[in-house]
């Protein structure tokens, strides 16, 4: 493994490109596609596949053999797991998702040239996530909380003693929740996370799960409520980002506070969303001719068309980035779904929508789980006390990512059909092709502006540092209220611990580690095991 000591420090520093690293990146990113496609089309959602890297990569580094000796580092360990993760989420959320719109919609023709599409705003998607992050609008002392997750599953694996000990209690709980139904991931992220916005997602999760139940009469989802109030939230959070890209620099307490790469964060947010948007711009255009669906428009349509998917993709993986550094949530499917609306709204064909909502929904889950990532690496590296050392191995995790995203492409290639065929497609593809085929009308519009004015109100008041406007539109979004019992009850438990207990915030985010890891890992068997029994039972019969 390539090993090296800067002369400045005396940080070790791993490179992704030494040949044992390599390959075994490239393998575990091929693992981790095919899991992350499994787990998607078996339960519709996907689950913490950081945590899940983060295992693998320390059960690899305790297997007796001199080809993983060097996999000891735990800076190696980080590049495996975020290769891994990268894989997984590319390939269940981006791509698989993406290409699921076509095939459900009656038009295979337009799935390569939508997997060609997805996989370039995927990798733009990261890019610009590798840009922002530790910014003003996406600081690295944020939540991040799967991130940290991972981060104290790292340690504590490398580390042992009474680290590893919390780390398998919460494991073991999580694991014991979650086959009772409990959201774990929830319990595990309300310990971590931004209490504020965390209490806001809950009464968000509660209120959707009410108005399902019948207790709340007016339906939120049918009349559009969690949209409008996303749609609302989203343009002031964005405001609020631009105000801190031209904010005014004569505070200078602020600044001192802040470390270097902060301070001169405000040129860099401006110069990444610039080159952002346009090769969003050119991937749409091209995305265009390849689908031939610039024939299905006029010469307006088309110049709409591409401007409408820039800003949509742009715009979604921001918003989807904020809910994930508050909550560890992140809205994909429903920004997607929003983007869409709006399309059907502006009056594109179907063929043009079908490609609009594929390419939005493959921006932001990388934007998210790599944020996570990153937030990972910025722990194990000592928390950017050695710039040097922070922004080396930044640059490697960004180069097993894209390791990571490339592998997605080719196992989604060769076994969309595989699971196409036999009807397995993802929920959500489904649902944006039902959108695309019940039309539009102008009631839908009335209520996105309607309930846009309380989303907008919301995320005024909790500031651009909250987000509670972002976060409870998200989770009015998501029909799971036992989840917001969970948050809930985890933020009182959190409160009461760190008031009148003298635990340390450490202990308590190992714990929350091993919740979120239990949960994961749950999640992922649960998803494999009815494949591998029937498998078993089929070799039996033979």
């Amino acid at each position: 493994m390539n090993i090296s000591h800067d002369k400045n420090d005396t940080e070790v520093r791993v490179s992704i490109f030494s040949p044992a690293l390599l390959i075994a990146i490239i393998i575990l990113s091929f693992v981790g596609a095919i899991i992350g496609i499994q787990i998607i089309v078996t339960l519709g959602i996907s689950a913490n596949t950081s945590i899940i890297g983060a295992v693998l990569a320390i059960l690899l580094s305790r297997i007796p053999l001199s080809i993983f000796a060097s996999f000891k580092f735990i800076d190696a360990q980080n590049l495996i797991q975020t290769s891994i993760s990268a894989a997984t989420f590319a390939a269940a959320n981006g791509l698989i998702v993406a290409i699921g719109v076509p095939w459900a919609l009656g038009i295979p023709e337009l799935i390569y040239p939508m997997l060609a599409g997805a996989f370039i705003a995927i990798i733009i998607d990261g890019t610009i996530l590798y840009g922002l992050f530790n910014t003003r609008a996406y600081p690295a002392s944020a939540s991040w909380p799967a991130g940290v997750a991972t981060a104290e599953t790292l340690w504590a694996g490398n580390k042992g003693g009474k680290r590893l000990g919390a780390l398998l209690t919460g494991f073991a709980a999580g694991a014991i929740g979650a086959g009772f139904g409990i959201p774990m991931a929830s319990a595990g992220i309300a310990l971590i996370g931004s209490i504020f916005a965390l209490f806001m997602f809950a009464i968000g999760l509660l209120i959707r799960g009410f108005s399902e139940s019948g207790l709340i009469t007016y339906n939120l989802y049918e009349n559009y409520v969690p949209h409008g109030v996303m749609i609302g939230a989203g343009i002031v959070a964005l405001i609020q980002i631009g105000a801190i890209v031209f904010r005014n620099k004569k505070d200078s307490q602020q600044q001192n506070e802040e470390s270097d790469e902060l301070r001169h964060s405000s040129k860099r947010i401006k110069s990444t969303l610039i080159k952002g948007a346009t090769f969003y711009f050119l991937t749409a255009l091209a995305l265009t001719f390849i689908s031939q669906i610039f024939i299905t428009m006029t010469l307006p349509q088309l110049i709409g068309f591409l401007i409408f998917a820039t800003l949509a993709a742009l715009i979604q993986e921001m918003i989807v980035g904020m809910a994930a550094m508050h909550s560890g949530w992140f809205p994909a499917t429903a920004a997607a779904l929003i983007s869409l609306m709006i399309g059907i709204l502006l009056g594109f064909p179907p063929e043009a929508l079908a490609v609009l909502v594929g390419f939005c929904a493959a921006t932001g889950p990388a934007f998210a789980d790599m944020g996570f990532d990153l937030k990972t690496g910025f722990m194990i590296r000592g928390y950017g006390k050695n710039q040097s050392a922070e922004y080396y191995g930044r640059k490697q995790q960004y180069f097993a990512a894209i390791i990571g995203f490339s592998c997605a492409l080719v196992v989604v290639a060769l076994t969309y059909d595989f699971y196409f065929e036999q009807d397995k497609i993802v929920p959500a593809s489904r649902l944006y092709a039902a959108t695309i085929q019940a039309g539009s009308s102008s009631n839908v519009a009335m209520m996105l502006l309607l309930w846009a004015i309380p989303g907008a109100i919301i995320q005024l008041i909790g500031g651009a540092k909250n987000q509670i406007g972002v976060l409870f539109s998200t989770g009015l979004m998501i029909n799971y209220p036992i989840a917001g019992w969970t948050v809930l009850t985890a933020l009182a438990v959190r409160i009461i611990i760190e008031r009148f207990f003298n635990i340390s915030s450490d202990k308590i985010s190992t714990f929350a580690g091993g919740l979120i890891a239990g949960d994961a890992l749950y999640s992922t068997a649960k998803a494999f095991l009815p494949t591998l029994k029937a498998k078993l039972l089929s070799f039996w019969v033979k």
